[in-house]
């Protein structure tokens, strides 16, 4: 394993003293690299970060580790990072710098256990190797305490990259194999969940309530062992307008998934997040394709639940900015589903970290409900699973406090043998149980279509 010295002590984030640990990065161009190498070790802590504009990173090992718990998670983890990179020298382009990756789980007091093993309230690694590919090129980057190191494992990975002769991303046969899925077992039952609705449309009859997101929980048992990555090529192949995402860490699974929602992007004061709620199927053909879309823009209840999302965002991120613009809605198709989708855009007021701006809106409506109070106390009494990591923000920030962040929905984690899936709804004043069993079970598609 490839690992530097000192590596305990970074991973903490601080020097013995109490110093900022210090870090440097070394960063070459690469050309036709197997760029899943870098993937195929899973002792080592991973990460995979794809937009869908064409931004792609992937990572591997662990130069500096933060984590933090409770409510105040979100500024924990702002302030320890921003020792780090405080105490982080760059040698490179820009679009080759480190970043720290990671996320949060939905709720503050998230107790890491049963499928969520090592994945805490909130952690974030600076890799210390990295690939990233932009626009401009795909570069390497290695991140150590000391100059050195970081200038020989450039090197060594430089040539164990470039002497790699398949390329899986050039070569679709390459990601087909599947594990197969030998059974699925949920946590909930048709039964239990028109239950759960029911109570959840007594606390909205009672005026507690606007909204609220139920989720369910799908084990499926493999029939042979997943490849993560290899799974995620595959959903990039067929959703090609989704995010993808890949956190693995060496004490516990693997979580990853294709959302196609944006939680916010930041570069500088300018900001981007989208309102993503209501959904239908696809058609078989396009008319019926369009008729669906037609039945939704039209249908009353899924207009009153996009509304509260759009209000929603608009409320959290007033605070924070001094120009808000909102888009015309407009459907976004997926594969097998399609949502109504607001752009929404932002100027901000001063100087912010992109962990402001993901701490004012996790969770949006599309995944918790209205009032976000009233809403957690709800799926907190009714859900019978934990959510972990699901339904939260994942990704990315850099030393300026920019970065991007997908919410964590079509998304599962893999441990071993077996892959937990995650989907959910929401239930506003006129949903009907069978209607939103359904909707839920279309979203567990994205995913188990790709281990079948």
């Amino acid at each position: 394993m490839d690992r530097s010295s000192g590596e305990s002590r970074l991973a903490g984030g601080t020097s013995s003293a109490g110093r900022p640990a210090e870090l440097v990065s070394r960063s070459r161009e690469l050309e036709h690299v197997a760029v899943r190498t870098l993937l195929e070790d899973d002792t080592e802590p991973r990460v995979q970060w794809a937009a869908p504009d064409g931004v792609e990173i992937v990572g591997r090992g662990v130069a500096a580790r933060v984590r933090a718990a409770g409510p105040d998670r979100f500024e924990l983890i702002r302030t320890q990072a921003s020792r780090l990179f405080a105490g982080l020298a760059h040698d490179g382009p820009e679009q080759a710098r480190p970043r720290a990756f990671g996320g949060f789980s939905f709720h503050d007091g998230h107790d890491p256990g049963g499928p969520w093993t090592g994945f805490p309230a909130a952690s974030f690694v600076i890799p210390r190797v990295l690939v990233s590919r932009t626009d401009d090129g795909t570069w390497l980057t290695t991140v150590a305490d000391r100059a050195d190191d970081a200038e020989d494992r450039l090197e060594r990975w430089h040539e164990r990259l470039t002497a790699s002769t398949t390329e899986s991303n050039g070569d679709p046969k390459a990601s087909d194999s599947t594990p197969g899925v030998r059974s699925t077992t949920g946590t909930t039952s048709p039964e239990e969940w028109t239950r759960q609705v029911e109570r959840a449309l007594e606390r909205i009859d009672a005026g507690s309530l606007t909204k609220v997101v139920l989720a369910q929980a799908l084990s499926v048992d493999l029939e042979g062992a997943v490849d993560v990555p290899a799974t995620l090529e595959r959903l990039g192949r067929r959703y090609p307008n989704c995010y993808r995402f890949l956190v693995g860490h060496e004490d516990g699974g693997t979580f990853f998934g294709a959302p196609p929602e944006r939680l916010v992007s930041k570069r500088g004061d300018q900001v981007e997040t989208e309102a993503l709620a209501g959904s239908v199927a696809r058609g078989e053909t396009p008319d019926e394709d369009e008729a669906y879309a037609e039945r939704m823009r039209a249908d009353a209840k899924l207009g009153h639940e996009h509304g509260l999302v759009v209000d929603a965002i608009r409320e959290q991120l007033a605070p924070l900015a001094r120009e808000l613009t909102i888009r015309e809605r407009t459907v976004r198709r997926l594969a097998t589903i399609q949502h109504l989708q607001t752009p929404i855009e932002a100027l901000l007021e001063g100087d912010r970290h992109v962990l402001e701006i993901v701490e004012a809106l996790h969770p949006t409506p599309a995944v918790g409900g209205v009032p976000p109070d009233a809403a957690w106390e709800t799926i907190r009494d009714t859900e019978t699973f934990d959510r972990g990591w699901y339904a939260a923000p994942i990704g990315w920030f850099d030393a300026a406090g920019d970065g991007e962040f997908a919410v964590g929905i079509r998304s599962g984690v893999a441990t071993d043998g077996s892959v937990t899936l995650f989907a959910g709804n929401g239930i506003v004043a006129d949903s009907d149980p069978d209607e939103e069993w359904d909707e839920v079970q279309l979203k567990f598609r994205p995913i188990l279509d790709e281990l079948r």
